[in-house]
């Protein structure tokens, strides 16, 4: 009934140029032209000088994206309605009519890709506002807005050229089911992903420990795996559903990347306690590596059976300078010892011989 009131109303303003319905939809498409011109400018010159005065970006970045759809969809109107003078027949008009609905919807879809990730950028940069949306996660959030976009496209779609949408869903529901078995242990792995990626128990350049004791750097989380480089340039791949139940010492974590390094020696009893201390401390604080703060310090640990255990503690900058440290602190603990003649005593054990029982032998 709408429809056959458009064409009424368009039949009468047009009369004035007779009856060539060729005529007719030529000037209907003229118009639709010049009046998304209009548009267009109106968009791209008013509202964008508008939007130069805002303190934000966001409407620029909209408005320049918006105009371009907005010219299409007017021209399609302007199209769609030129269809309706031509005459054309149930079959053709309804063809005709599926390609401009088709047009339009690709083109809002594309307009709705732009401004969901234009939209994720600005509420990533805002974490303080939007806590769950951060660089970290905005793929996440970018990927799942996408799927349900292009969804909802395909439904259109589907509506616009008269496919039977509900024996589709029956038969993608059953398919889904069967995928879902087959695949469950991918599944997991890409739901860990998303959880990883959204929980952030570790960041990538983190230095990680496993529940394996393989240690490394991440270089790459993934939706279905973590890759870590080891000490040794040697990838090591986890996949996420095992990696999301294990334990991870996360050596980067924390309020700081700092890293404590522990040097554990012993002493001869008999030695003195202070200038053991004296010495430890000169080679902590001639270390280039360790942290001024929080400030190295020594502690007596305990009585040991052969030793006097002391410890030594300073801060790293960041974890994978833990090896050389440890390196050249022991190398100059050692040296120092030797140099202020404090002994680092070996295992002993007192063996006490006694002569045999004559007595006993009978």
């Amino acid at each position: 009934m709408n429809l056959e009131k458009t064409q009424q109303a368009l039949e009468q303003s047009l009369s004035f140029l007779g009856d060539n319905v060729a005529l007719r939809a030529g000037v209907l498409v003229l118009l639709a032209i010049i009046l998304a011109k209009i548009t267009d400018w109106i968009i791209t010159r008013l509202l964008m000088v508008w939007a130069r005065r805002t303190k934000t970006s966001f409407d620029d970045r909209l408005i320049q994206i918006l105009h371009r759809p907005v010219f299409l969809s007017v021209l399609l109107v302007g199209l769609w309605l030129a269809t309706l003078q031509l005459g054309l027949s149930e079959r053709l008009y309804g063809f005709t009519t599926s390609i401009l609905l088709t047009i339009a919807i690709l083109t809002w879809l594309i307009f709705a890709f732009r401004a969901c990730t234009m939209l994720l950028d600005i509420f990533s940069a805002l974490e303080s506002r939007f806590e769950i949306v951060q660089p970290r996660t905005a793929s996440i959030f970018d990927q799942t807005t996408k799927i349900l976009l292009v969804g909802g496209s395909i439904y259109a779609l589907f509506l616009t050229w008269g496919i039977d949408v509900a024996a589709l869903l029956a038969a993608g529901g059953i398919i889904g089911i069967a995928v879902g078995f087959a695949a469950k242990d991918s599944l997991a792995n890409l739901f860990s992903g998303i959880f990883i990626l959204a929980d952030a128990p570790y960041q990538v350049g983190d230095f990680i420990v496993l529940d394996s004791s393989e240690r490394g750097q991440v270089t790459q989380i993934g939706l279905r795996s973590t890759r870590i480089l080891t000490r040794d340039d040697i990838e090591v791949t986890v996949p996420n559903a095992v990696i999301a139940n294990a334990k991870i010492i996360n050596e980067s974590g924390g309020p700081w990347e700092k890293a404590r390094i522990r040097v554990k020696v012993g002493v001869a009893y008999g030695s003195d306690i202070d200038h053991v201390r004296e010495v430890l401390m000169g080679v902590a604080r001639d270390n280039p590596d360790l942290d001024e703060s929080p400030e190295p310090r020594v502690r007596f640990r305990a009585f040991g059976e052969s030793s006097l255990d002391f410890e030594l503690m300073g801060w790293i900058r960041q974890p994978v300078l833990r090896g050389r440290v440890l390196d050249a602190l022991n190398s100059e603990v050692y040296k120092r010892f030797q140099q202020e003649n404090i002994q680092i005593p070996l295992p002993q054990r007192d063996v006490h011989l006694y002569p045999r029982d004559s007595r006993t032998e009978k």
